[in-house]
Formats: structure tokens, sequence, C-alpha cells
């Protein structure tokens, strides 16, 4: 009999998941609350539910009998695939574990009380009065962090560098606004920003197989500072962390996943190290990330690690045999600043010996907005470059290179 998996998201970052989990020969039943998710016309049955509502999941797995549920890259639906997973006795990680990954608020207090480095932060109703939250804040050092704790992408983020400007109360209000707009629990969090001793924020995955990571695939963070600066745009491999700094990261890693109870599966990973080396964990995401990081590691180690997600979420042991190719791996999102239709994207030709793969989102006529978080890149572009030296050239001029055009 043909085992059935379950994916919670069929959006055009995961779609990947459910050809794969075809070409395995599993029957893929996918569940995605959008009604053009380009996942529906790949997926063997569609179900238009949410992700987030765990009857509708629970209903879904229980009609469908799966033999394993998988939110690839997508945080809302993890917390749902874990605690239907353990109602049904499927392959899960801890849903205790999971609803701590997925909240802010929750995994900075874990954090504090595991003895991990953690900034002094403080919850909060999005109704909350200014002059309450003034005095919440007045022992913080700025600049600080307001944002969502339930949402991922940078998506609601604001820095407010100083609280000593004119228009503070304005400024303290559109942040906590704007936080709000991405938040589906309504609990804001403000914590102290970190400086960072290392320059990049490191991002990427890791791979955990019987509670041990097995890959650990940290990237350099690529940000544009034409917006908003907190926007990831992409990751480079190798980073320019030193085998100290390297080692700092993977034990401390470790510790976190053995504290978790983490037994399987891809866990995306945001952090950075400040000017004593000390890791500060802003994100564990409870899934592989998006953006393709993914698609990425699989390039640089030889491996395919949508496979061995499927794998894992099935109760099967993946096949995964590393080895790092060379040269320099990145990626980059495509993205523009401007409301409007699309009309292409032109890369320079000095550029095109180096990509070796485009995903692009949108087709001539789409509209398309601003750039504020993942949900709106155009597509995303694989590079493999011979040298440290192309790769920085190409970040500095990226703007030269890739033009996005609208009509």
């Amino acid at each position: 009999m043909v085992k059935k998996i379950l994916l919670l998201g069929g959006s055009a970052q995961q779609v990947v998941a459910i050809e794969t989990a075809k070409e395995m020969g599993y029957y893929t039943v996918l569940c995605d609350y959008l009604p053009d998710n380009p996942g529906q016309y790949v997926a063997d049955k569609f179900y238009q539910k949410s992700t987030t509502d765990i009857a509708a999941v629970y209903d879904i797995a229980k009609t469908e009998q799966v033999n394993g549920i998988l939110a690839y890259a997508s945080d809302p639906a993890a917390f749902s695939a874990a605690i239907v997973a353990e109602e049904l006795g499927l392959p899960t990680n801890p849903s205790k574990s999971v609803a701590i990954l997925g909240v802010k608020h929750l995994f900075r207090n874990f954090l504090k009380e595991n003895g991990f480095a953690c900034p002094q932060h403080y919850n909060f109703s999005p109704d909350i009065n200014i002059e309450e939250f003034k005095k919440n804040i007045s022992t913080f050092h700025f600049p600080i962090i307001i944002k969502p704790t339930d949402s991922s992408g940078s998506k609601g983020v604001t820095k407010i560098d100083s609280k000593f400007d004119v228009d503070i109360d304005e400024i303290f209000a559109n942040a906590i606004a704007y936080a709000d707009n991405y938040s589906r629990n309504k609990i804001l969090i403000v914590e102290e920003f970190i400086e960072r001793g290392y320059p990049f924020v490191i991002g990427g995955d890791i791979f955990v197989v019987s509670g041990k990571i097995v890959l650990y695939g940290e990237m350099d963070c690529f940000r544009d500072y034409d917006g908003c600066g907190l926007i990831p745009i992409g990751k480079r491999k190798p980073c320019a962390l030193t085998e100290y700094q390297h080692n700092v990261l993977h034990q401390e890693l470790q510790r976190l996943i053995g504290l978790l109870n983490i037994q399987f599966g891809e866990m995306n990973i945001e952090l950075i190290l400040d000017k004593e080396d000390q890791p500060h964990f802003l994100e564990l995401g409870p899934r592989a990330g998006g953006n393709m990081i993914p698609i990425q590691l699989s390039d640089v180690f030889g491996v395919d690690l949508v496979k061995a997600n499927i794998a894992v979420a099935m109760g099967e042991v993946p096949k995964l045999n590393f080895k790092e190719k060379p040269g320099c791996f990145m990626h980059y999102v495509l993205h523009c600043y401007k409301d409007g239709k699309f009309a292409g994207i032109e890369f320079s030709p000095e550029l095109e010996p180096f990509i070796y793969r485009k995903c692009i989102y949108k087709k001539n006529g789409d509209e398309v907005s601003s750039f504020d978080g993942a949900g709106k890149a155009l597509g995303i572009v694989f590079f493999h470059f011979n040298t440290v030296e192309q790769m920085n050239e190409f970040c500095d001029r990226k703007d030269e290179f890739i033009k996005v055009k609208l009509q």
C-alpha cells in the first residue's frame, strides 16, 4: 500500500517538497488556505484549509490516514504538524519544544533559564499605553528592537536607535502597530539590540539525526541597507568565521538541541556573535529555512536535504553522505522597492557565468509590491563563484549586475 504524507503549505518555495515526495513514491496530501497556491496543481490531493487550524489539520491527517506530516519551510505550520503527529503517533519532535522555538518570548525565556546569552526583553500587548510601555523599558539600553513573537523572515521588525528623539512616542506607536500587523497571537516583544563582534548575522540550517547535529550549514547573511536593513536578501558560504568561532557555535547549537530533545530534521538558525565571541540565538526555527536554503545547502554538500526532510517525517533514516564542494555558493533574493507591474529582470553578461539556477516567481504583467519581507520576493537566483573576491564584488555591485524592470 502506498504511504501518504501530509504537507502543510503549497507556496512557490514549498512546491519542491511536494515534487520530491512524489518522486520518492509517496501519495501527497496538501493543506493550504490560499486558493491560488501553486502546490495544489502538483499534489495528489488538496484541502483548502489553514495550516494553523490544528483541528482541521488533525481531521485531514486522520481522514487520509497519513504516515507522516511535514511543515516544510513554514514556522506557523510547524506547531500544527507536531501537535497532530503526536496525537496520531506519527514521527515528530516534542510539540512543547516546537512551541518554544516558534514563539519568540518563550524562546527568550528558555535561553535565559538554561544559561544561554539573552538580551533584556519584555513582551506586551499591542494595545499597551505608550507611557506604560516607556516605563517598562526604562532600564533598556538602546538601540532596541520591537517585533511580533510569532513571525519569521524579519516581518514586522523595527529597530529604534535612541529614546531621545523628539517624536519618540509616535515612533514607538508606529513600531508597535507595524509589529501588530504581522502578529497572529497578539503578543509583541521588545528587546535590546545586540552589538555584533562578528560583522555578519549568521544564518542557515542544521540537520539533526537521532538527537545529534550531523550537518552544520552556517552562512553569512547578506542584507540590503537600501531597505530597512533587517531583512535577509541572501546567504553566503563559506562564511568568514574562525575555527574557534565555528567550534563555540557548534557546541552551543548541540547543547540547545539536546536540551530541547530535538531528535530529527532540518532546523533554521539565525544568530550573532558578540564582541566576546559569545553566540546570541535570534531564532532556531523548527523547520527547514525559507528562501530555498535547503536547496543551496544541498548544492554545497552534495546531498538532497529535501529528500532527507521527507524521509525523517516518514520515520525513515535519511541517506546523507556529505562532501563539501569547492568554491563559494550564494543565493540572492530578487526584489524591488517600488510597487508596479513586473516587466522582467536583467542580468549582466558579466554575472551570467556564475549563475547556475534561476527561480523567478513572477511573470510579465504581474503586480509586485515594495519589498519588506520574504513574502514579497520576486524570485531567487543561485551563484557559484570561484573565489571570495568574486562573491564580494557581486555583493558590492549587485544593483549594477541585476536590474528589476517594472512597467
